[in-house]
This record gives structure tokens, C-alpha cells and sequence, in this order.
């Protein structure tokens, strides 16, 4: 385990409305307001979205179950902002429901808002951490100490 220990810098609401995109628009205040770090919880309604739900086999790099809805659910999320390659990068867990059936997983790719959507961002101030792609493992996950050039 590692950790480094930081302040709450700027907080922000993002409401997302009907039909916008979830991760493009929190990517777009990242992006605007230069957010390299921040924490982030959503909560809401989205359609037209994609989740990874889990490795198809205990094995390392992870092949992705992938799984589309495309009719309305209810969202709630919690997922963080950290740079790659000097772009921050959402990384956005949600859990779906609707009509009694659930549904956890990392959103990805197109995710589209539903009457609304909004999330709390905060921003993460005073610790160098940033996201490096690691090939072994088939991912990037966060790394403490270091700063991209």
C-alpha cells in the first residue's frame, strides 16, 4: 500500500443534461478549468451507456465483460480525475438500476445523461499522483511522487 495525503482545492456542480455525454462533459471541465486531480460523485439518470462489469477470467491483463443498456436507468456514482499522459482521465464507477434489476461497473466510452445528471467534483490539491499505463497489468493505475514532463 502507498498513500499521500492532500487538500480539497476547488469544488464544482456539473449538472449534465438530457442527452449530453456523462464522462466527454466531466472531461470538458477538467479540461477547461485544468483539474488534474479531483474526486468526484454523480448521481442521476442516464440511457445509451456502456459498462465494464468485470474481467471475463481471473487473469492479468483483464479481458472486459462488456454490457450496453440502452433504455433509461437510474445512476448513482463515485470515481476520480487523474492525469495520463498529461490528459485527465475520468475513471467513474456506477452502479444502474431500473425496473428492479441492477447493474455495477466502470462507465465507459458513450454514456448519455437522462432528464439529468449531476455531480459533485472536488478537486484534490498538494500531491503529485498521476495515472501511468503499466503493460503487465493492462491498465494505468494512480502513481504517487512522480510529474509528467
Amino acid at each position: 500500500m502507498e498513500y499521500r495525503e492532500g487538500k480539497v482545492g476547488r469544488v464544482f456542480v456539473l449538472r449534465v443534461d438530457d442527452g449530453e455525454d456523462i464522462l466527454e462533459s466531466i472531461t470538458a471541465l477538467a479540461e477547461e478549468k485544468t483539474i488534474e486531480k479531483a474526486f468526484l460523485f454523480m448521481l442521476g439518470a442516464c440511457r445509451n451507456s456502456n459498462l465494464v462489469t468485470g474481467p471475463l477470467k481471473d487473469m492479468i491483463p483483464p479481458e472486459p465483460i462488456w454490457n450496453s443498456f440502452v433504455d433509461p436507468h437510474e445512476i448513482i456514482g463515485i470515481g476520480n480525475i487523474m492525469l495520463e499522459n498529461k490528459k485527465p482521465v475520468v475513471h467513474l464507477h456506477t452502479g444502474l438500476g431500473r425496473d428492479g434489476k441492477a447493474s455495477i461497473g466502470c462507465m465507459r466510452e458513450h454514456n448519455e445523461a437522462f432528464m439529468v445528471t449531476e455531480i459533485l467534483l472536488l478537486e484534490i490539491d498538494g500531491m503529485d499522483v498521476l495515472r501511468k499505463f503499466d503493460s503487465t497489468r493492462g491498465f494505468a493505475p494512480i502513481n504517487f511522487g512522480e510529474k509528467e514532463n
